[in-house]
């Protein structure tokens, strides 16, 4: 049996099949900000937390970048020195280059104007392979495929509720700047050419919102991080 994981007094662990979906859910009825819902499952991880923002929308979806900060530095801990963890704008969790997981997040209301609710951000990260043969999909990958074997799953999430809330209070203290500083020394392909939603450009960096700025021929693209909100499930 799987311990249950030790998590900071300010959150509150519940295991749950679906994570996202249920935090979502548990944040419309009310829930108290904190709690932590995670699936520790054979070969995948998956995790969300629930905030409630006393900032406008467009000021609390800094908490996309903030978790997926907090990941990097927990899984920076944890893994051996020669993986590297970046964070691609779009959520993607990039280990040793090929995709490993997602963050992702979803709020009570979409206008960026108003202050949401209930805010909830989640990941998921990949363990282990799902398939014989994870060469057909060399985009992908795993933990144990790029020599994180020993990186334990519990132990895992317990640094990343940590780091996470580290970052929180940095936000709360000290505004968007350390986890802009953080994130930007992180980002996957800054300076070259992406394509996100229609648009298409150089990679440019991000804006004091976290929004992307594409450089196209004649134009610089700013494309705000509240268009990667997923409808709450």
């Amino acid at each position: 049996m799987t311990d249950a994981p030790v998590l900071p007094p300010l959150l509150t662990g519940v295991q749950s099949d679906s994570p996202f979906a249920q935090a979502c859910a548990e944040a419309r009825q009310g829930c108290d900000a904190g709690l932590l819902l995670y699936d520790l499952g054979p070969s995948t991880l998956e995790a969300a937390i629930v905030f409630a923002p006393e900032v406008p929308l467009s000021k609390a979806i800094a908490m996309l970048p903030l978790c997926a900060v907090g990941f990097q530095s927990a899984l920076g801990a944890l893994a051996p020195p020669e993986v590297g963890l970046h964070l691609a704008w779009n959520g993607d969790l990039r280990l040793n280059g090929a995709v490993c997981g997602h963050m992702r997040v979803a709020a009570s209301n979409p206008d960026p104007e108003q202050i949401p609710d209930w805010l909830v951000v989640g990941f998921s990260i990949n363990i282990l392979p799902q398939s014989d043969t994870p060469g057909d999909t060399p985009d992908d990958t795993t933990l144990y495929g790029e020599g994180c074997s020993d990186v334990n799953p519990v132990m895992l999430l317990e640094a990343w509720a940590r780091h996470t809330l580290v970052m929180l209070h940095r936000w709360s203290d000290e505004g968007p700047a350390p986890i802009h500083k953080y994130w930007s020394g992180l980002a996957w392909s800054m300076g070259k050419n992406i394509t996100q939603g229609d648009a298409n450009g150089v990679f440019l960096g991000i804006d004091e919102n976290f929004g992307l700025l594409l450089k196209a021929e004649d134009t610089t693209h700013l494309i705000p991080l509240t268009d990667l909100l997923e409808p709450a499930p």
